[in-house]
């Protein structure tokens, strides 16, 4: 834990080496999206659409993978439907980009004049008891992390950047919001971490929905294909004795801003059996991706691992 700590101070310091030439196009390209964070909020969503746009031009790969994904997911919906519906996630992925710029970049209040919340009292009432809270892969995922750390402390996982000034500003913008900031970031891979955090009472940020390979994960049906689906939330509610609390964040029409949903918790079936846990939780991320099937993230590669003799789906 020491030596965990240890790093992560030294992460959040700033460095006489991020000057180094070598790091100077990083600097240029965070302070050109600060300066695009100053424009109007309907400029921004107007530009963001524009990226996606040109994105589902242009997207290559990442477009044939969300496709895909909505091809298997959606099998009743007309070619003309999945494209429309395509078009739109797409046009979701550049708005999110530049939400990425508000989530770092705005200041507090107005970040909050565009929340409003709901249900933070199954966040408030955990009676001294850990909480996972579970957020899903919608393309506001960055700055769902900005808006509920405005009503509540959590500890935030996260990927560590290999570029060291942008690791420096991941950390010192995600950890600039909070309630007197006493969250921090774990590595998504520190489950000691997260326990330690979940067994004090804390809060834990957990994204299970992608696919992060065979290990720990079971296949359970999602939108009725078989998906591998990480153990790990089950998991660590058992072994940190944690509830599951989902949080989804909507993009409202127009300039109308976002609604940040606190659900109830997950109430695991008897029986601590992987299987029909993970089950159980796909069932509850589909109700909420059909909810708005056009904010998710449906560029990953959800079915990337696939049953014993099975072939990829996404072999161009």
């Amino acid at each position: 834990m020491g030596k965990q700590h240890s790093r992560s101070a030294q992460a959040d310091c700033f460095q006489w080496f991020f000057l180094h030439p070598k790091y100077w196009l990083t600097w240029f390209g965070l302070a050109l999206t600060a300066l695009l964070s100053l424009l109007p909020f309907s400029w921004m969503l107007a530009f963001g659409r524009l990226l996606g746009r040109l994105f589902y031009q242009f997207g290559g790969r990442r477009v044939y993978i969300a496709r895909t994904n909505l091809q298997r997911c959606f099998p009743d919906k007309t070619d003309e439907a999945l494209e429309v519906l395509l078009k739109s996630n797409c046009e979701s992925v550049g708005v999110g980009v530049m939400e990425v710029l508000m989530a770092w970049w705005w200041p507090l209040k107005r970040l909050e004049r565009k929340i409003c919340f709901e249900g933070l009292e199954h966040l408030k009432n955990n009676q001294g008891q850990g909480t996972i809270l579970m957020v899903l892969h919608f393309t506001t995922i960055e700055i769902a992390g900005a808006a509920i750390a405005l009503r509540h402390n959590l500890h935030g996982t996260y990927r560590t950047h290999k570029n060291q000034v942008f690791e420096y500003m991941q950390r010192r913008k995600r950890q600039r919001y909070g309630i007197n900031n006493t969250g921090r970031l774990i590595e998504r891979r520190d489950i000691r971490g997260m326990l330690r955090v979940l067994r004090a009472g804390g809060t834990v940020w957990y994204s299970p929905d992608q696919d992060y390979g065979p290990k720990q994960s079971v296949f359970a049906p999602f939108f009725g294909v078989q998906a591998a689906t990480v153990t790990g939330t089950s998991r660590l509610a058992h072994i940190g004795n944690a509830r599951v609390v989902p949080m989804t964040m909507a993009r409202l029409p127009g300039t109308e801003g976002y609604v940040v949903k606190i659900h109830a918790p997950l109430e695991w079936a008897a029986g601590n059996d992987n299987k029909t846990d993970a089950t159980q939780l796909n069932a509850f991320i589909e109700e909420r991706v059909r909810e708005h099937p056009e904010q998710y993230m449906w560029l990953h590669r959800r079915f990337k691992t696939r049953p014993v003799g099975e072939e990829t789906f996404y072999r161009r």
